[in-house]
């Protein structure tokens, strides 16, 4: 199997499409966070905030069929299983 991970921290799984489309697999997302920290004299707001994509093109020994996604403290992780080697066959010649 092959085994794609990616940091995604403060990505909502709702805002991540994964597709596979000619053997290219695509990671899409979007980002929208912010802090703000309020102390006595100041405040500082951060905002990290865009979207993000990632292509890997896959090869053809992948059982696309079977591809799994999971996220997990900010990790997504993509699961791609490799099928069986076709066994080689000996062809009678008549």
């Amino acid at each position: 199997r092959y085994l794609l991970a990616a940091d995604i921290p403060g990505v909502d799984r709702k805002n991540v499409e994964i597709t596979l489309e000619e053997g290219v697999l695509t990671v899409k997302g979007e980002r929208n966070t912010g802090a703000d920290i309020s102390e006595e004299g100041y405040r500082r707001r951060e905002r990290t905030h865009g979207s993000f994509m990632r292509q890997f093109t896959l090869p053809e020994t992948v059982d696309a069929g079977n591809i799994s996604a999971a996220v997990r403290d900010g990790v997504l992780e993509i699961e791609i299983p490799k099928q069986d080697k076709p066994e080689p066959r000996k062809i009678t010649v008549s």
